[in-house]
């Protein structure tokens, strides 16, 4: 898959997300944001039953690794221009090896912080925790992927390169 072929699946795979993440919730009564969170798992499960969203994730991070700083810069617009897919797609979450980390890693890195550095951040920390619970070592992987982030503040919180050497201990 090349760039123009994950442009083209990011774009029909956010216009599915999309009416997903926008569905109104009715958050003021409990029972109903239960049963919202579970509409929503279900269709995002849907959504994502023929791997293609996967796919492409996998192509996103074999293409950012691989590229250089444009094709790198190409990737985080896709992620900001793709919001709801941004949203909705992600890597299988059961990961147990260094290899997998690398790729939740460079997806981290792809993401550039997306929409609420604060939300990349709290994952960033449950990758972290979940590599350490596995006898992963991260440093490695931190500093490889920060190599390759974006030395940009977007949100007066640090840079994407800047958090990962925060995390990596350099």
């Amino acid at each position: 898959m090349n760039l123009g072929d994950v442009e083209r699946e990011m774009a029909r795979l956010d216009a599915l997300y999309r009416p997903v993440a926008t569905a109104p919730v009715d958050v003021s009564n409990p029972d109903a944001m239960l049963t919202a969170g579970t509409a929503v798992d279900r269709e995002l499960g849907a959504i994502n039953a023929d791997g293609r969203s996967v796919a492409v994730l996998r192509a996103v991070v074999d293409l950012y690794a691989g590229g250089d700083d444009l094709v790198r810069a190409a990737i985080r617009g896709l992620f900001e221009r793709y919001e709801w897919f941004r949203w909705g797609a992600g890597l299988p979450r059961d990961w147990t090896t260094a290899a997998e980390l690398r790729a939740h890693l460079i997806l981290f890195s792809a993401r550039d912080q997306g929409g609420d550095a604060r939300d990349e951040r709290l994952g960033l920390r449950d990758l972290l925790a979940r590599a350490r619970r596995h006898g992963i070592d991260p440093a490695p992987a931190l500093a490889e992927v920060a190599a390759m982030s974006s030395d940009t503040d977007r949100y007066g919180m640090g840079s994407t390169r800047a958090l990962l050497r925060l995390a990596a201990g350099t």
